[in-house]
């Protein structure tokens, strides 16, 4: 999952961006709120950790953009204002969810998973394929109850196929989910991904699964089998 983290704290923002890096996720950072709208008019993100006191535009300022929008992502809110009003404020303005300073980390990311979960999905967050099943608060997967201890791009892959399951994704738009801005890598390292992910599956005797189209890119999908009389 790709995060935007919007603080104007360099050691906060770092230590964020630390921590989440460390759970798989790819993180952008943006220090004020102009900053934070470059970035959501470039890319698509999974969450947003917003700060409210920010330079040159404050976090209620990006949420009223953010508001102007259809499918912008879920927000959760940072904010050293504890008052009820002032979640009250946010949760008016668009937050999905108001966090105050200081607080753990271990929350921030449960607090993170349950906004990403699809809301059909929040009494089932596993996916499940036939025997394959995705766990996103494990960040895991298991092939009839084998864990196949992807690496945390390929669990990213595999997860965002699965969640798409039946639309094809360009190697462009797999990229971008996982990996960050400022990354010095080549869209072209998502073949080298798909091909690593496919020989683990493979390896449990899963095979299939992932189809290229070429020129398109990659569909999660089982092949069409074609009866003839």
């Amino acid at each position: 999952m790709r995060i935007l983290i919007v603080e104007d704290s360099q050691t906060l923002s770092e230590a964020l961006d630390r921590r989440l890096r460390q759970e798989g996720y790819a993180c952008d950072i943006a220090a004020d709120g102009v900053a934070a709208l470059e970035f959501l008019h470039r890319y698509r993100y999974d969450a947003i950790v917003l700060d409210l006191m920010l330079p040159r535009l404050d976090g209620f300022g990006v949420l009223r953009q953010m508001g102007r929008e259809s499918g912008a992502a879920p927000v959760l809110v940072l904010s050293a204002r504890e008052l009820v009003d002032d979640r009250v404020n946010a949760l008016d303005a668009g937050a999905d969810d108001y966090l105050v300073k200081p607080f753990a980390l271990d929350e921030l990311l449960a607090r993170l998973r349950a906004l990403v979960r699809r809301p059909a999905q929040r009494d089932a967050p596993v996916l499940r394929h036939c025997e394959l099943e995705v766990d996103p608060r494990a960040r895991a997967a298991r092939w009839r109850g084998q864990d196949l201890r992807l690496t945390p791009k390929e669990y990213g892959l595999l997860e965002l196929l699965l969640r798409r399951q039946g639309a094809t994704l360009s190697r462009t738009q797999i990229f971008e989910h996982l990996y960050d801005s400022r990354s010095d890598a080549s869209d072209k390292v998502v073949e080298v991904i798909v091909s690593t992910l496919r020989t683990k599956l493979a390896r449990h005797g899963i095979g299939d699964l992932i189809q290229t189209r070429r020129g398109f890119g990659y569909v999660f999908d089982e092949p069409l089998k074609t009866h003839l009389p």
